[in-house]
């Protein structure tokens, strides 16, 4: 268990929160991390003060386990924490409930990967990660990109929220970039809205990667599925929402209702 929490919380697997407990990420934690990552200060006192709440409840319920030689201490798991919390700020940690784990590598890790193609020959490779959210299963992260994730806010990359995203989309049982709706009236409406606006993302990576057009804002791995557009439009809306509503205002609109966010921070 972290260091500042040894004296504050009974074990992970009965954590002081779920007996009605409060606590804190002390202000020697906290204040280096939101400084770290402007797009933490720059949302709104109260949703910080709500943030580091949250992020206290998901340490307290989650196991850290570091790998590659990496050693899990307070700033990484504090820091993994609270961009981790700040999708289902106002949803809740319910999202999360469905998994324990958080595995964090030193750097991108190697992920053995199997295909079968037209011919029904299976191909093995190995493909180069930053994260990966498995379904009912934990998340894994390389630090250094989750370290740089203040650096990298203004290109709309974050690999945290990155891999919480599929979590949240994961919730339903389906991994399709819609997350959960409470009726399929709602699911229609969302998806309205949101499959115009990855089919004219996926056209512009096309026409950048074929023909020489202009490249995308964001990653152009969001054309790989409606799943991965879904979790790198999170990335972009939450850490620099200026140019998200720009260049998706339709897309920003649905989001910040679903996420249940006013209107977007500069």
């Amino acid at each position: 268990m972290f260091s500042w929490m040894k004296s504050r919380f009974a074990p992970l697997d009965a954590p002081k929160w779920a007996a009605g407990g409060v606590d804190t990420i002390p202000d020697a934690l906290w204040h280096p991390t939101v400084e770290d990552f402007p797009f933490l200060a720059r949302r709104p006192i109260a949703e910080q003060q709500a943030l580091r709440s949250m992020a206290a409840a998901f340490l307290a319920k989650k196991q850290f386990t570091g790998a590659g030689g990496l050693v899990i201490n307070d700033p990484i798991a504090v820091a993994i924490a609270a961009q981790a919390c700040l999708p289902v700020l106002h949803l809740g940690l319910r999202f999360y409930d469905d998994f324990k784990g958080i595995v964090v590598h030193p750097g991108p890790m190697l992920a053995s990967r199997e295909v079968t193609d037209d011919n029904g020959i299976v191909h093995h490779y190995k493909e180069a990660l930053s994260g990966e959210a498995m379904d009912h299963g934990p998340v894994t992260l390389s630090w250094a990109d989750v370290a740089a994730s203040g650096e990298s806010a203004e290109a709309g990359y974050n690999v945290v929220i990155h891999e919480f995203a599929h979590k949240i989309d994961m919730r339903d049982g389906l991994t399709d970039g819609c997350p959960p709706m409470p009726s399929m009236a709602a699911r229609a409406m969302w998806q309205e809205v949101f499959e115009p606006a990855y089919d004219a993302f996926c056209e512009k990576v096309t026409l950048a990667e074929r023909f020489g057009g202009q490249p995308t804002w964001l990653d152009p791995y969001g054309a790989e599925s409606a799943a991965e557009f879904f979790a790198v439009a999170c990335e972009g809306f939450y850490v620099n929402p200026a140019r998200f509503a720009q260049d998706f205002p339709t897309l920003n609109t649905l989001f910040a209702r679903y996420f249940q966010i006013n209107a977007p921070v500069a």
